[in-house]
């Protein structure tokens, strides 16, 4: 009996000894689990923020290439008005010179009709000269009248032909003007292009914008600086004529 008492108790002891074993097998094991379970969570985690991070990156270069975009766009739609304004003024400037030019051919052909006109009127007072030549007492008297009213209208043309030149030559400097302007504008725009510190850039743009207020001046004044004046002594056959100092009953007189 005593021997299978010892047993039994051994049986349970062994028993025992089992379930603890499993009891700490298991705890382990949950313990494990647990540590996997966290560990998995902390890489879940990791990866998560990670993805976070990139997206937050991707979206912020999205944002900084699209800020880029619109910058180039306005840059470009800021260009393209600046052109078409250059261009508009340059177009402007070359009707005012046509303008010009037109006006300085009008007045010389005006010029040469007065001409024409004051030579018909010598060949007419010329021939009255030698038809009354022979029979008038003061003929040469009225010859003298007849020379000096020659010389005025000689005079009168060469004024008039003065003028026409005057505005041939004021054309071909406004026009070299311009282009001289239109040159040193392309070279400071180039110029500015280039520059590199703000400081040169500022004093580029103000030239540019000197050089460009100056355009427009030239533009603003070719339209009646290239126009010879309508004052100074009239042409043949207008303006108020000299006081009549013929002989009364003079046939040669020039005041008729």
């Amino acid at each position: 009996m005593s021997e299978q008492k010892e047993s039994s108790v051994l049986f349970s002891l062994k028993e025992l000894m089992s379930l603890e074993e499993d009891r700490i097998k298991t705890e382990e094991a949950q313990k494990a689990a647990a540590a996997a379970a966290a560990e998995k969570a902390r890489l879940e985690a990791e990866r998560a923020a990670r993805e976070a991070e990139e997206e937050r990156i991707r979206q912020e270069e999205e944002r900084r290439r699209n800020e880029e975009r619109r910058a180039r766009e306005e840059a470009a739609r800021l260009e393209a008005i600046r052109q078409a304004e250059i261009e508009k003024a340059r177009l402007e400037a070359e009707q005012q010179a046509r303008l010009a030019a037109m006006a300085a051919q009008q007045q010389h052909e005006r010029s040469l009709a007065a001409l024409q006109q004051d030579e018909s009127k010598s060949r007419l007072r010329k021939i009255l000269i030698g038809v009354v030549a022979g029979v008038v007492i003061l003929g040469g008297v009225s010859g003298v009248m007849i020379y000096n009213t020659i010389q005025k209208n000689e005079q009168e043309r060469m004024i008039q032909e003065a003028r026409a030149r005057e505005a041939e030559e004021q054309v071909k400097r406004l026009e070299a003007a311009r282009k001289e302007s239109e040159a040193k504008e392309a070279e400071l725009r180039r110029q500015l292009e280039s520059a590199k510190d703000e400081s040169t850039r500022l004093a580029l743009q103000k030239q540019l914008e000197a050089e460009q207020a100056k355009q427009e001046q030239l533009r603003r004044g070719g339209g009646g600086s290239a126009r010879p004046a309508s004052g100074g002594a009239p042409a043949s056959g207008g303006g108020t004529k000299a006081p009549c100092n013929c002989a009364p009953g003079d046939p040669l007189c020039s005041c008729l």
